[in-house]
C-alpha cells in the first residue's frame, strides 16, 4: 500500500494524464475513512475569465442526482407515507399504465420498462423550454412500453422524472424544497442545490463542449427537463459529507441502505435504487455516473474500505475519460491498480469481415469499418471511435477500455452481430443488417 503522499502523487499523475491546465478541468476528492487522502482542482472553470478550478466549486451532477431521489423516496417509505410495491398510480392517479402494473420499486431500478424521455427525437428542440411536472410528463406518459414492467432493465429518465413527481404529491413540497430540506440542510451540504441558470450560485463552474474550432458554452438547458433524474449540482466536498452520511442512520437506516445497494433480482443486471453495483476483485464498489450539457461526473465508494472518490468535471467533451480516470484512482487507493487489457494484432481480412452496419433491438444502428488496419465504429450522427483488438473477437475503445465490442459468428463462420459489453450496463447484442458500408470520415 502506497503512503499517503505517494498515492496523493500517483492520483495527481492521473487526473494530469486526463486533463491540461488549459483546458475546462476537473475538481477530485478521495478520502477514507473520513481522511481526505486528495483534493485538488484541475484546469480551467471559466475560458473566458482564466479563472482556475478550485476543488470547493460547484458542478452540475447529471444523473448522480438519482441517488439524492432514491433516497427522497425511502425516507418517505420509512415514514410510512409510501411502499415500494405501491403502483405508481396511487400517486398518479391519471398516469396512463398501458394495463400494466408499474411499481414504485420499478422506478428505481429501471426495470418499468416506460419509454425514456430525454432520448426522444423531440425532446433536443425543447431543451430550452420551461416545463411544469404535468406538461413533461404528459410529453412521454403516452409513449408505448418498451417492455412489461420487471421482464427487463434499461436506463431511463422518465422512472426518477416520475419519482419527483411521487415526492412532491406525498410532501407537499416541491422536489426541490424536499431535496434541500430534508437532505442537504440537514446534513450541512451548503454547496449543493437544485441548479438553475438563473440564480447565483457562488462558485459555480461554467460547462463546456468541443466544438469544430476548440471548446464552446454548453448549450442552455431549461433544468426543469431534468429535475429529479439530473438537476442537482454539488461540490465535491459536499458529496464527501454525503458518502460519510450513508455509513449512519441521519437519513435512512442501515438497513433500509442495504436494500438500496443490492442489486436488481434480474439476470445481468448490477443497479439497485440510484447506484450502479459493482466488483473488482472481490471489493463491492457502489457507484454512479452524471452527463449533463457542459459538465460529467462520477463518483465511486467501496464502502467495505470506507473509500470514497468523486471526480466532477465542466468537459463534456473528456465525459468518456471520466469512468477509467475513477476506477484507476480507486483502484490505486486499494493498493491494487486497474491494468488495460493488453492488444493484439489482427488480421486485416478479419478486420474486414466485421466491417458492416449492426442494428439494436430499439431501432438504434452503429455502423463498423476498417481503416489502416484499425476498427472504428460510429453511433448516428456522431463521430467515429477507434477500437483495439484485445482477442480476435473482442475490441476495446481507445480512450475507455470499459467499452467493449465482441463479433458474433454462426456455424459457418460469418459475422452475424456484435454483443455491445459496458462496465455499468447488461450486455445488448445488435444484429447485422449490411455487410457494405461508406468510409468513415
Amino acid at each position: 500500500m502506497l503512503t499517503s503522499h505517494n498515492l496523493s502523487k500517483a492520483i495527481d499523475d492521473l487526473v494530469q494524464s486526463a486533463f491540461t491546465p488549459n483546458e475546462p478541468g476537473v475538481a477530485v476528492i478521495v478520502t477514507q475513512a473520513g481522511e481526505v487522502i486528495h483534493r485538488k482542482g484541475y484546469g480551467i472553470a471559466n475560458l473566458e475569465l482564466g479563472v482556475t478550478i478550485e476543488p470547493d466549486m460547484v458542478f452540475r451532477l447529471g444523473s448522480i442526482s438519482k441517488q439524492f431521489t432514491a433516497v427522497a423516496v425511502l425516507m418517505l417509505m420509512e415514514q410510512g407515507k409510501l411502499d415500494l410495491d405501491d403502483p405508481i398510480t396511487k400517486f398518479l392517479p391519471n398516469y396512463p399504465t398501458h394495463d400494466y402494473l408499474i411499481t414504485i420499486e420499478h422506478l428505481l431500478t429501471h426495470t418499468n420498462g416506460i419509454q425514456n424521455y430525454t432520448a426522444m427525437p423531440q425532446m433536443h428542440s425543447l431543451q430550452r423550454k420551461d416545463f411544469t411536472v404535468e406538461e413533461l410528463i404528459d410529453f412521454f406518459k403516452y409513449q408505448p412500453m418498451q417492455f412489461a414492467p420487471g421482464k427487463r432493465w434499461f436506463y431511463t429518465n422518465s422512472g426518477y422524472f416520475l419519482l419527483g413527481a411521487i415526492i412532491e404529491t406525498i410532501s407537499g413540497l416541491t422536489y426541490e424544497q424536499f431535496v434541500q430540506q430534508n437532505i442537504f440542510d440537514t446534513l450541512e451540504m451548503k454547496q449543493s442545490c437544485y441548479d438553475m441558470p438563473q440564480r447565483i450560485i457562488p462558485r459555480r463552474a461554467c460547462g463546456y463542449q468541443k466544438g469544430t474550432d476548440g471548446y464552446l458554452n454548453a448549450e442552455y438547458m431549461s433544468m426543469t427537463i431534468p429535475y429529479a433524474a439530473g438537476s442537482l449540482a454539488s461540490t465535491v466536498d459536499d458529496l464527501a459529507k454525503w458518502d460519510a452520511a450513508l455509513y449512519t442512520a441521519k437519513l435512512v437506516s442501515q438497513e433500509t441502505l442495504r436494500r438500496a445497494f443490492t442489486t436488481t433480482r434480474l439476470v445481468n443486471c448490477n443497479y439497485g435504487y440510484g447506484w450502479f453495483i459493482t466488483n473488482y476483485q472481490g471489493h463491492q464498489i457502489v457507484e454512479h455516473d452524471g452527463g449533463i450539457d457542459g459538465f460529467a461526473a462520477h463518483a465511486i465508494r467501496m464502502p467495505n474500505e470506507r473509500i470514497f472518490v468523486a471526480v466532477l468535471s465542466n468537459n463534456q467533451h473528456k465525459e468518456r475519460l471520466l469512468e477509467p480516470l475513477i476506477v484507476k484512482i480507486a483502484t490505486h487507493t486499494i493498493g491494487k491498480p486497474y491494468q488495460e487489457p493488453p492488444t493484439i494484432q489482427v488480421s486485416s481480412e478479419l478486420l474486414a469481415s466485421y466491417e458492416g452496419v449492426y442494428r439494436f433491438h430499439d431501432g438504434a444502428e452503429i455502423t463498423v469499418t476498417c481503416q489502416n488496419n484499425i476498427l472504428f465504429s460510429r453511433n448516428e450522427g456522431c463521430p467515429p471511435l477507434e477500437y483495439f483488438p484485445v482477442s480476435p473477437t473482442e475490441f476495446v475503445f481507445k480512450s475507455n477500455s470499459f467499452y467493449q465490442y465482441r463479433f458474433i459468428s454462426n456455424a459457418q463462420g460469418m459475422v452475424t452481430g456484435v454483443e455491445l459489453r459496458y462496465r455499468l450496463d447488461p450486455p445488448e447484442v445488435a444484429n447485422k443488417i449490411a455487410n457494405a458500408v461508406p468510409e468513415l470520415v
